[in-house]
């Protein structure tokens, strides 16, 4: 290989490198590229020292500076921030060619509130701009084993109220990976416990368990232990209680699917 081609190589591998940097670069934006609601910010117009602010962004997402009034700053990066005061003073006829700077003294971090059977319950501050659902799980511990697999997120998307309930096992299990939604600060995550169901009666092991998926009524008495010397599989007593709220009695057959709540009791054996 001459030593053309070894350059051309070499600078292949630099641009290769070069584009990788630049692309970890792009996905680790910091979540705060644009102003919010309690950040302080620090307002300067060029040989104007009186015009001088320090303030905090209100959570209208407005500020009050003097001459205009109230400025709306919140989602805007800093230089657009910048060029709507310089716009608002240039209309009002305060000034030619205001040159305005802003400067972010302090950023409120932004928070996702993560609540009910996880890991760590409590506030999960949102370092980065692609900050998922499941990397808030994550950060909180995870689902607890008593947890559902199905978590309702609530929060405000383009000013107006946001509510999600996504399958956290189907983003795995069957591959939905657009459930795992990009969150945003104020953002609530809940997590309600597992459906449960319940077994009496003449069972190894009665008590309340976890309702998988499309378990069986089979499923179920399997996972309770099976029944007694005493008892029988083949005549179950199911009480399930209607929408309305009144309980329902059945026989159920043992590939039927269990639901939750359900009240299974395991008859004594005739013989």
């Amino acid at each position: 290989m001459n030593k053309t081609l070894i350059f051309r190589f070499l600078a292949i591998c630099l641009l290769g490198v070069l584009a990788g940097i630049s692309s970890v670069q792009a996905q680790d934006k910091v979540f705060e590229d644009k102003l919010g609601a309690g950040d302080t910010v620090r307002v300067q117009v060029f040989q104007n020292p009186d015009l001088t602010l320090e303030t905090r962004i209100q959570e209208s997402g407005s500020i009050t500076y003097p001459l205009i009034g109230s400025a709306k700053l919140a989602g805007l990066n800093i230089p657009d921030a910048e060029r709507v005061i310089a716009a608002a003073l240039k209309l009002g006829g305060f000034m030619q060619q205001p040159q305005v700077t802003i400067t972010l003294v302090q950023a409120r971090r932004k928070q996702v509130s993560v609540l009910g059977a996880v890991g760590r319950p409590g506030q999960v501050p949102l370092e980065y701009a692609n900050t998922r659902l499941s990397d808030v799980l994550a950060v909180a511990g995870g689902i607890s084993p008593t947890g559902s697999d199905t978590v309702i997120v609530t929060g405000q998307r383009n000013g107006k109220p946001m509510r999600q309930e996504i399958n956290v096992a189907a983003l795995y299990l069957e591959g939905k990976s657009t459930g795992d939604i990009l969150m945003a600060g104020g953002d609530v995550v809940y997590v309600h416990r597992a459906p449960v169901f319940y077994v009496y009666g003449e069972a190894q092991r009665p008590g309340s368990y976890r309702l998988e998926r499309n378990m069986t009524f089979m499923q179920a008495l399997v996972m309770a232990g099976g029944p007694t010397a005493r008892g029988t599989e083949k005549r179950l007593r199911l009480h399930r209680q209607a929408a309305d709220g009144s309980a329902k009695e059945m026989t159920p057959d043992l590939n039927d699917i269990v639901q939750p709540d359900d009240v299974i009791f395991v008859r004594e054996s005739l013989f």
